[in-house]
């Protein structure tokens, strides 16, 4: 059985470079691809409350305790923090609501989804509301209920998610438990080598998300394909008798990156955590480092007027 080798955070936790993602996986779907995970050598799943899947999930991993496949102590389990309860006084029960969901104590690591704050009484994805559904609410004081989960003991690592380099540094000046991950998209195309140097200073792990681009997306104006799609890498793959989605993860890989790329089908949820069998060569890992053209395909421009959305400065 495959596993995948660890990043050691911050705080001296470990963190499995490849995890399973979860956004999006459906009904049925989520808590087969996470038992088939865990049979495939899996130990680190990336879930979230607003994902909305996290009962499934549970019942998955629950069984495979059961069955004595697993145990708890060898997972690693991620969970986040919706825009909507960034209030201090809101982020435990949050955390709460989902370990009730995944029917365990305590989590590996709790992110902050994202820096931007909505009002607690809109709708979890309020497009069409505008700044009326923004609350005011600094990450700064989220931070500090986020502290009290380890406090607690309900989590052992807590992180962000999609921040930028100012606001990890001012998060860091702030701290009195630091962030142990910045959870970004981070592809070919949207290497983040600038923020990996930026939080490496702090010994902040970056965990990639979208690590293979979204396909959905491909051939659409204004998002770049997926890199598994062009044809000197599907000809590297073939030189490493890898598939092109394994020769990106190994890439990420390389540059310090955890992955939790998401997938429903067994074959390939076997193949994206065999990547540590195969070294890429100098001129390959140079052709992928030109890959980059800091092209989001999750850029969720409809909150650009929002005080602390991230990507309009990404320093």
């Amino acid at each position: 059985m495959l596993t995948s080798q660890t990043l050691k955070l911050n705080n001296g936790r470990e963190m499995p470079i490849v995890g399973l993602g979860t956004y999006k996986s459906g009904t049925g779907e989520v808590e087969r691809a996470v038992k088939d995970a865990i049979d495939c050598g899996y130990r680190h799943f990336d879930c979230a409350w607003f994902y909305g899947n996290e009962d499934e999930i549970g019942k998955a991993i629950k069984d495979k305790i059961n069955e004595g496949k697993v145990k708890r102590e060898d997972l690693f389990i991620t969970s986040k923090l919706w825009n909507n309860f960034h209030a201090k006084n809101k982020v435990v029960p949050m955390l709460k609501e989902t370990l009730q969901s995944l029917q365990m104590s305590y989590i590996d690591l709790y992110l902050v989804h994202w820096p931007f704050a909505f009002k607690e009484d809109v709708s979890l994805w309020p497009i069409n509301d505008g700044k009326a559904a923004y609350s005011d609410i600094d990450y700064l004081e989220t931070w500090e209920g986020m502290q009290e989960c380890v406090n607690l003991g309900l989590a052992k690592s807590i992180g962000v998610s999609n921040f930028n380099q100012s606001q990890i540094e001012r998060l860091v000046a702030a701290a009195t438990i630091l962030p142990a991950v910045n959870q970004v998209e981070c592809n070919p195309n949207l290497n983040q080598k600038p923020l990996i140097a930026a939080c490496k200073q702090h010994g902040i792990v970056i965990t990639g998300y979208c690590p293979l681009g979204r396909s959905e997306n491909a051939g659409t104006p204004g998002f770049p394909d997926p890199t598994i799609n062009d044809p000197k890498v599907i000809e590297m793959a073939k030189k490493y008798n890898k598939s092109p989605a394994q020769v990106v993860l190994r890439y990420l890989a390389s540059l310090g990156v955890s992955v939790i790329p998401k997938s429903v089908t067994k074959s390939r949820i076997q193949e994206n955590i065999n990547i540590f069998d195969f070294v890429l060569h100098d001129d390959d890992v140079a052709y992928l480092d030109s890959c980059n053209k800091n092209k989001r395909v999750c850029p969720l421009t409809y909150y650009a007027d929002h005080p602390h959305y991230p990507f309009n400065d990404d320093v």
